[in-house]
């Protein structure tokens, strides 16, 4: 049996075969599951923000897409993955409130996953499946088994990339 480790509220972790990671509470945050399909690894972060650039101080690095993703992957590096064996499934980028002609500052959800799918994509790492955007949270778990994603919604119910 797995073992399950839970990943919080901008925080990140990697765990070698069996493990399954879980995130909770991705409304405008995004969730970044990292598997390597040589080793089996994972890798999971929660992020808040996209870009650390806006902070005064970056006490925390996996608050942040741009700094938060460059850590994930240099974890699953520690644990022996190669960078090239990398998958993303990404959820979460919700638009949890409704604003009247909002600006896009205030659209979190959307930018989150847009500099998410940046820094991927700069990082030569694929975005297999994913599932944002909407107006509802998410809960995720990856399996090391074979990167399945489950991604578990309210009204919605579970889906697997």
């Amino acid at each position: 049996m797995a073992d399950l480790i839970k990943v919080g509220m901008a925080d990140l972790k990697v765990a070698n075969h069996p493990a399954v990671l879980t995130t909770l509470g991705l409304g405008s945050c995004v969730g970044i599951a990292l598997f390597d399909q040589r080793k089996k690894n994972v890798g999971l972060a929660h992020i808040m923000l996209p870009t650390s650039t806006i902070a005064r101080e970056v006490t925390n690095r996996a608050k942040f897409a741009d700094t938060g993703i460059i850590d994930l992957v240099k974890e699953m590096k520690v644990l022996g993955s190669d960078q090239r064996n990398l998958i993303a499934k990404i959820a979460g980028g919700a638009q949890m409130f409704a604003f009247t002609g909002a600006s896009e500052t205030l659209k979190i959800g959307l930018r989150n996953s847009e500099a998410v799918r940046t820094i991927l994509k700069e990082m030569n790492i694929p975005i297999v499946c994913e599932d944002t955007g909407g107006n509802y949270g998410r809960t995720i778990e990856i399996s090391s088994e074979d990167g399945r994603l489950m991604v578990r919604t309210i009204g919605f119910g579970i889906k697997y990339l």
